[in-house]
């Protein structure tokens, strides 16, 4: 097919941003092509990418993908309308061979190529930010900055990040080497070898319904750099914006002169549950997967033919042991248990605190007290309900309503939730969190101390605005009861309050050993469920709540192997 994007064009539009992604990973400091403000994308761009979503509904997304059946669809927004966007449905039989065909001139092509087409599909989604946004609004639930932030820059910071780590590992080995060992008096032994990043086969990204594209570009794009098809099997609940990053993809592949067949959708039939079908599939060499623990752990088990990556639930655990900032530690944590409902996989869920109090700068408080105050904060956050709704969102499913609901029947309740109306969506679901009250003594967790084997509540993941204030004998026992969660249960964030030095280094030599992300002391405008990409890691891989990170080399280094040609010099 003819290119209408040259391999020159490429070169002098991308490869600058793609040295900029290099450095960045390399020295961690600050950094993005993509704006986070909506104004920095031109007056009209508002109004525009509005529009532009608006005219999806009802509408069908003809991808022009081989195999296709029928169509498929149903998303309603968790703001309450329906979207009536439909999809096409696949035939696998047909499209994953498709897929395939492509795969030799996209190896061929090698990493720097690869690369640059990849960083145009990015640059186009960007764009494209304020549809994009909407999209992910009205699937995910997310309030409209967040969905524009969290769905728009910062999931295409982390689709670059993932491709700048794909090209490195790539080009760490030479493309070819001379290579000749003396024989003394003879003649030396010569070899002139080549070494190709060679891809595993088709990638499957399994898509989440809370952050379709922030979850999602990672995989996608590390899979695509490293020559890999990706098969992009959405949500059902949250097709659209995979959707439209699918059709962006399949226009920049085929204009550089590639198979589109290289990236397609698998939107799938009410109740079909295609992801199992296709994750044992031969093919598939490769998953990205975002969800329940018990599909990660299955796929885990049973997709034994594929590279398997996944993100599961966790219990994240802030320990709260001193602080020289109360008010700031209270209103960083309220921010942080308020973004989005509390459905985020990096949200704090247990807060362990001292039975006997805290020291502060504002004088000793006792359990009740911070929990009192903790609640205060909240509810001073939330008081209005404009603002409260630009932070909430929506709740995303009504099985976060049905935990919200049941939790106030697992503890004293210290702060209960409250409706809010939004006037723009009155259909939304929208509530505050809740705080509940624990023990956290020895007896409730430890076996050996008498627990027995019936499971404190906060043990638990409870995905949603639901916390828990767990009163612990001390410090050092919310230490063990922290190292306890996360080698049993996992958790993607840990943070901390302290102003002991050997508090701290405990808190540091916990999270070492048991491989958890850890954030101290934040008090300002950075909270413990924000990362940013190129800088810091989302997750370690390192225990049960994901077997990977955002991003790192080895988060992209097995998508691909090195084949090697030797031949006679």
């Amino acid at each position: 097919m003819a290119a209408q994007l040259s391999p020159q064009q490429l070169n002098e539009k991308h490869r600058p941003t793609l040295d900029q992604a290099l450095d960045a990973i390399r020295t961690r400091a600050y950094w993005s092509p993509h704006p986070e403000h909506p104004k920095a994308y031109g007056e009209s761009a508002p109004a525009e990418g509005l529009a532009a979503f608006k005219a999806l509904h009802g509408t069908r997304i003809d991808l022009d993908q081989p195999g296709t059946d029928g169509w498929t669809g149903g998303e309603t927004s968790p703001y309450g309308p329906e979207l009536g966007v439909e999809y096409p449905h696949a035939d696998i039989d047909v499209l994953l061979p498709a897929m395939r065909a492509g795969m030799s001139a996209w190896r061929a092509a090698g990493p720097e190529t690869r690369a640059l087409v990849s960083l145009e599909i990015l640059a186009r989604i960007s764009a494209r930010t304020h549809e994009f946004a909407h999209a992910v609004m009205h699937t995910s639930g997310q309030a409209f900055m967040m969905a524009f932030q969290a769905g728009g820059p910062h999931a295409q910071d982390r689709g670059l990040e993932a491709v700048a780590y794909a090209y490195q590992e790539q080009t760490r080995t030479p493309a070819d080497a001379d290579w000749s060992k003396p024989q003394g008096k003879r003649d030396p032994l010569e070899l002139r070898k080549s070494f190709t990043a060679a891809p595993r086969g088709v990638s499957l990204l399994i898509g989440c319904n809370t952050f379709p594209t922030w979850n999602g570009y990672p995989g996608l794009f590390a899979s695509l750099a490293t020559g890999n098809p990706v098969l992009v099997k959405p949500h059902p609940r949250a097709v659209l914006p995979l959707a439209l990053t699918v059709r962006v993809a399949r226009e920049v592949l085929a204009e550089a002169g590639f198979d589109p067949n290289l990236v397609a959708l698998a939107a799938e039939r009410p109740g079909e549950g295609i992801a199992k079908t296709l994750a044992v599939r031969p093919e598939i060499k490769i998953i990205d997967y975002t969800g329940s623990t018990a599909f990660g752990d299955w796929l885990e088990t049973n997709a034994r033919q594929a590279q398997v990556y996944t993100e599961k639930a966790g219990v994240n655990t802030v320990v709260v042991d001193s602080t020289d900032d109360y008010k700031g530690m209270l209103a960083n944590l309220a921010f942080s248990l308020s973004l989005y409902s509390g459905q985020m996989c990096t949200t704090p869920q247990n807060l362990l605190i001292p039975r006997d109090g805290i020291s502060t700068d504002a004088g000793p408080k006792s359990f009740d007290e911070v929990v009192a105050d903790l609640a205060a904060s909240v509810s001073g956050l939330l008081g209005d309900d404009a603002r409260a709704n630009g932070l909430l969102g929506a709740l995303v499913n009504p099985d976060v309503k049905g935990r919200l609901d049941a939790a106030g029947g697992l503890g004293d309740v210290a702060l209960a939730s409250r409706v809010i109306a939004n006037p723009d969506f009155p259909d939304a679901v929208v509530r505050t969190p809740v705080i509940v009250k624990s023990d956290g003594s020895r007896k409730q967790w430890d076996p050996a101390a008498g627990a027995n084997g019936s499971e404190a509540p906060y043990l638990s993941e409870c995905f949603g605005p639901v916390s828990f204030a767990v009163a612990v004998e001390s410090t050092e026992e919310a230490l063990e009861l922290l190292r306890r969660t996360v080698r049993d249960k996992g958790a993607m964030t840990v943070g901390a309050y302290t102003t002991s030095a050997e508090t701290e280094r405990a808190v540091e030599d916990v999270c070492m050993e048991e491989l958890a992300q850890l954030s101290l002391n934040l008090t300002g405008g950075v909270y413990v469920n924000q990362t940013a990409a190129f800088s810091d890691f989302h997750g370690s891989g390192g225990n049960p709540a994901a077997n990977a990170a955002l991003c790192d080399a080895a988060f992209v280094a097995d998508r691909f192997r090195t084949v090697e040609v030797r031949r006679q010099a």
